[in-house]
């Protein structure tokens, strides 16, 4: 087993990351260690964050948000969330009345966009997840088994048990454990996943219980020259509010991606949606 590197300081990158990463004239500087390479990472997907690319693609997904049926939809990025438009339900396309309805849903959003403005800003992505995750990940952790295989960084890493977490969703993150896979080349993330080692109480039980085996998974892939999100999967187990049962549950497959040549406005986008609905595109997974 590879001995184990604290990230004191540098797993910390994960959260703090924009200028942990130094350049000189615009050359890469080359990582030394795991902490080095997580680093640079993170900073190169806090770059492409930045830049705010959109676009559409197409998506099955199988979640709460479904009822546990899988949802095909075309989907439109604005900056306020994503547009979709339903396609078919387990493999079967919408029926005229059910696109019917579909359509005038995306209707509304078009003829009075601050709804759903209101509602995407409440609401949680995987991105936002994992965009949390790195900001709150504690600040010493221990990276496990850390080798290069072709052409990719791979490593686990757990909680130094000598750190004491903070607060609450720091009591949360110190008791994850999960494995990273990033592209030696490009610097970007492939794979990451981390579950719960151990059952974790939050205000003695009464608040809830996140029980362990809740995990989380996202693979990435580079299409074109570009990094896409291509699946997450989420299991979170719990007890809240005195003994009510919580499951958030997805399992979501992207495919299809072309990108936006501008940022659309959300009426902009469901009109897109609507004068191009593209039913080939219907598949079940």
């Amino acid at each position: 087993m590879a001995a184990p590197f604290s990230l004191k300081s540098s797993l910390l990158a994960l959260a703090l990351l924009a200028g942990a990463v130094p350049a000189m004239a615009g050359m890469p500087v080359m990582p030394q260690t795991p902490q080095d390479v997580v680093a640079a990472m993170i900073h190169n997907e806090n770059d492409a964050a930045a830049r705010h690319d959109h676009y559409e693609y197409l998506s099955n997904e199988r979640s709460d948000r479904t009822g546990g049926h899988l949802w095909t939809e075309r989907v439109v990025e604005t900056a306020p969330g994503r547009l979709r438009l339903l396609l078919a339900v387990d493999g079967r396309p919408l029926t005229p009345n059910e696109t019917q309805k579909e359509r005038a849903r995306l209707q509304a959003i078009h003829d009075h966009p601050e709804g759903f403005v209101k509602h995407e800003l409440n609401t949680r992505t995987e991105e936002k997840r994992i965009r949390q995750v790195m900001d709150v990940l504690p600040h010493d952790y221990l990276f496990e088994d850390v080798v290069l295989d072709n052409g990719q960084w791979k490593m686990n890493f757990r909680p130094d048990p000598n750190y004491t977490p903070g607060h609450l969703e720091e009591r949360v993150l110190h008791n994850m454990a999960g494995r990273l896979v990033i592209d030696a080349k490009d610097l970007r993330l492939v794979h990451m996943d981390f579950h719960l080692v151990q059952d974790v109480s939050i205000g003695f039980g009464l608040l809830a219980d996140i029980h362990m085996g809740s995990n989380f998974v996202t693979d990435r892939q580079q299409i074109e020259g570009r990094w896409h999100t291509m699946h997450v999967a989420t299991v979170v187990r719990a007890k809240a509010m005195l003994f009510k049962s919580v499951d958030l549950n997805l399992d979501l497959y992207r495919s299809e991606f072309q990108p936006l040549d501008h940022e659309l406005s959300v009426p902009e986008a469901v009109d897109l949606l609507l004068r191009n609905p593209n039913p080939a595109l219907v598949t079940s997974r």
